[in-house]
């Protein structure tokens, strides 16, 4: 029998929730159908704070109601990570985030260190991540001023499966021609660094005290374990890909809180089914999952912290 934590809270879906920005798309398939926008769509915010509960207990309810209902097993009044997935089909801005430390500093929870899972991507994709060596913070605010900053970048080619850690500090930018699942802190700060002349305003002072010239940030291996392939594993997330034959139903663990978040085919948690683009909310325990058809989904988590 599947068990729930403590609390008994049983696992939700959300509703997405879209958000339109400049580099992004007009047609989110084959991931989603109508949107409620006509403009351009970047963002899909699968576990952000005004995600909708769907069905259960708490239908209609926002995510960020349900964390405050729950403090102690969604978090601390908030859902700890943020699962989005970007849509670009322009250059994102160069930006930058603070850490933990900083963020503090600035009155906020925490900082945002992130990672990027690689959906799809177009020939020749490629997102940049961290500072070439020896670029130090004036050559970036050099770089800034004469539009050079793209040549100071490490860019990294990137392509369908690619799993990419950006940590805090890190001076990143996303390029065309991919789709990525975001997994980060809930936190929204970001420092824009340069924004290739759209007229958004920028943070350079802001994001220069946060510049870290190196980082842990670029991609990382994935490891084959039993049942499931461990995509990353650090501090403040676990991302785990699960490919799931037709016809197949088994417990799994979830050692932190967290959710699922479907990639291809159909799945179920418990009784709750969902499908790509979907995430559903696990709290800390054991859940029974089953796909009739087969499918792939990732698990994403924040570790328990000692």
């Amino acid at each position: 029998m599947p068990m729930t934590n403590e609390f008994g809270l049983e696992p939700f879906k959300l509703k997405p929730v879209f958000a339109e920005r400049v580099w992004g798309r007009k047609s989110l398939a084959p991931w989603y159908g109508e949107t409620g926008t006509e403009e351009k769509v970047g963002e899909a915010w699968l576990t952000g704070p005004e995600s909708e509960v769907v069905g259960g207990e708490h239908d209609g309810c926002k995510l960020k109601d349900v964390a405050q209902q729950c403090v102690g097993t969604l978090g601390d009044g908030e859902f700890p990570l943020l699962v989005k997935i970007l849509f670009p089909d322009d250059k994102l801005s160069v930006q930058v985030h603070p850490d933990d430390e900083q963020a503090k500093l600035l009155g906020l929870k925490r900082g945002k260190t992130e990672c990027w899972y690689v959906l799809d991507a177009e020939p020749g994709a490629e997102v940049a991540c961290g500072l070439k060596g020896g670029v130090g913070i004036e050559d970036v605010r050099a770089a800034v001023a004469d539009g050079t900053l793209e040549e100071k970048l490490v860019m990294l080619p990137v392509e369908k499966g690619d799993m990419v850690f950006v940590d805090a500090g890190t001076v990143h930018a996303i390029g065309p021609g991919v789709t990525l699942l975001e997994v980060q802190q809930m936190c929204d700060v970001t420092y824009r660094l340069f924004d290739y002349g759209r007229p958004r305003e920028l943070h350079l002072d802001q994001g220069l005290a946060v510049v870290k010239t190196k980082t842990n940030a670029g991609k990382r291996l994935a490891k084959d374990d039993e049942g499931f392939t461990r995509l990353i594993k650090e501090k403040h997330f676990v991302v785990d890909r699960f490919e799931v034959p037709p016809g197949t139903t088994f417990e799994m663990e979830m050692d932190g809180v967290g959710c699922v978040v479907g990639v291809e085919g159909k799945a179920a948690v418990n009784a709750v089914r969902f499908g790509m683009g979907e995430a559903v909310v696990i709290a800390v325990g054991s859940v029974a999952m089953s796909s009739a058809e087969g499918a792939t989904f990732l698990r994403v988590w924040e570790p328990t912290q000692d």
